[in-house]
């Protein structure tokens, strides 16, 4: 059996890793979109590494564009075979793809506009909708903890993984002749003291393991004290300066976790009377499948489901629904909260946003998960001044804060307990994947001096026989 990663191999994004069985059947982990890239995105994007008809089952871990994000183009270019997933990866899937599908179709009508005045080739859009809307009929939905069956001498397992919604470790059993071989994906590991969802659960003895290790070499604050963070963040910029504090923010996980976090301020009686928005329709259709998978939420989110029968909602909030209304935002001088994606800042309403309060010292930009340091909310985290939006240059004169604390990416204490279930000496070999090269090398030493044997930090369409 050999295993290639084709995406998601020391950088975070384009999740794919392929396995080919000693049968000649070929099964797909994740088929994510590369992001932040700069520009080698789109050829990243475009390429591959293996042939899309050659692959029989593609196991979705989770419904983040990173890792779905390219499974419409799979389908165009010949893909038919099952997509398994979680059936709430399934349902924010239906809203996921068919959105990046238009900003797909956008995007290269904006720029075929400048193509057809110089004269020059037209370009086609990664996918259209049209293919999303095909590869979403491929689906198969598998609930937790249920062995499945993909094909003789497979099955499949989900556990959930405490990400996001419907997020998974996928667990295959694989018999080719008289071998068996237990390999787990972690696809991306939660936290263990999560605002919203249950904690990443422990799996079965694992052969091989392929680990996400985004925050393999560093420890979050306690996530508890973040609705505290944000009202001080938003007492100083909208009541002390009078200004507004614009929010990158992921529309699935990262959104609901602050509308949470204000929603608890609300009911404490600390939050402040400002305007808040979540400028992203996507964002608001997610919010709405969140709250459609409630057993998914911890022993504290059911705790305030008894007093408040929506725990994404309070005094104040609106969601914007138009472009125009968002624009509309731009003109209200008056202080306010916008939350909008992308959270890496490349996309979406949130880069206008940005553009239009970063060279006021009275607003803040505030951070709060992950970000490629190539993409915008990357450079400003890491201090870039000026930085280039839409192609002009802009003073940073707005305060740039950072939370890690509401990453749903576990740190590395979350990494290691989630391998403490392992016998350490009947695994064969860890991958380290998801992760930046200098992460990975700080956490591969840190395994090995807790007892961790084997450890491989693949790059990109790079094999291994297993």
């Amino acid at each position: 059996m050999k295993i290639t990663f084709h995406g998601a191999a020391q950088t975070v994004t384009g999740s794919k890793h392929l396995l080919e069985l000693n049968s000649g059947t070929r099964i797909l982990l994740d088929c994510g979109l590369f992001q932040g890239r700069g520009s080698d995105t789109d050829a990243m994007n475009k390429d591959f590494g293996f042939d899309p008809k050659s692959v029989d089952f593609l196991i979705l871990s989770h419904a983040h564009i990173d890792h779905s994000g390219l499974i419409p183009r799979l389908v165009k270019e010949g893909f038919e075979g099952h997509i398994i997933s979680t059936p709430a990866t399934y349902d924010l899937c239906k809203i996921l793809l068919q959105d990046s599908a238009r900003i797909q179709e956008y995007d290269i009508k904006y720029t075929n506009k400048k193509r057809a005045k110089a004269g020059k080739p037209l370009f086609e859009p990664l996918y259209t909708i049209k293919d999303a809307l095909t590869a979403l009929s491929y689906f198969k939905k598998v609930k937790y903890g249920i062995v499945y069956q993909i094909e003789e001498g497979v099955t499949l397992s989900f556990e959930d993984a405490g990400h996001i919604i419907g997020s998974a470790s996928v667990h295959l059993n694989i018999n080719e002749g008289a071998e068996s071989k237990k390999i787990s994906f972690s696809g991306d590991v939660g936290r263990y003291k999560d605002l919203i969802l249950k904690a990443p659960k422990s799996f079965r003895q694992a052969d091989y393991i392929l680990l996400e290790s985004t925050y393999g070499d560093s420890l979050h604050d306690d996530a508890n004290p973040a609705e505290n963070k944000l009202l001080e963040i938003i007492t100083d910029t909208c009541v002390n300066r009078k200004g507004k504090v614009i929010i990158p923010a992921f529309s699935v996980g990262r959104t609901q976790e602050i509308l949470y976090s204000l929603n608890n301020l609300e009911l404490k009686g600390k939050l402040p009377d400002v305007k808040y928005f979540v400028d992203s329709p996507l964002s608001e259709k997610a919010t709405l499948v969140v709250k459609a998978h409630p057993w998914n939420f911890n022993d504290k989110v059911q705790e305030v489901l008894k007093v408040d029968d929506d725990p994404f909602d309070f005094k104040g909030l609106h969601f914007v629904e138009d472009a125009d209304e968002s624009k509309a935002l731009n003109d209200d001088h008056s202080p306010m909260v916008i939350i909008s994606s992308s959270g890496m800042a490349e996309a979406g309403r949130v880069k206008h946003h940005i553009k239009n309060n970063i060279e006021n010292p009275n607003s803040t930009i505030l951070m709060v998960g992950y970000a490629e340091p190539a993409s915008l909310a990357g450079r400003l985290k890491n201090g870039v001044n000026p930085v280039s939006i839409f192609g002009d240059y802009y003073q940073v004169n707005a305060q740039v804060v950072s939370m890690q604390s509401m990453s749903a990416h576990g740190d590395q204490h979350d990494l290691l307990h989630f391998l403490a279930c392992q016998d350490k000496s009947k695994i064969k070999k860890i991958f380290l994947v998801h992760g930046e090269i200098d992460v990975q090398n700080n956490f591969k030493t840190k395994l090995q001096k807790e007892g961790y044997g084997a450890i491989e930090i693949p790059y990109r369409h790079q094999s291994f026989e297993i």
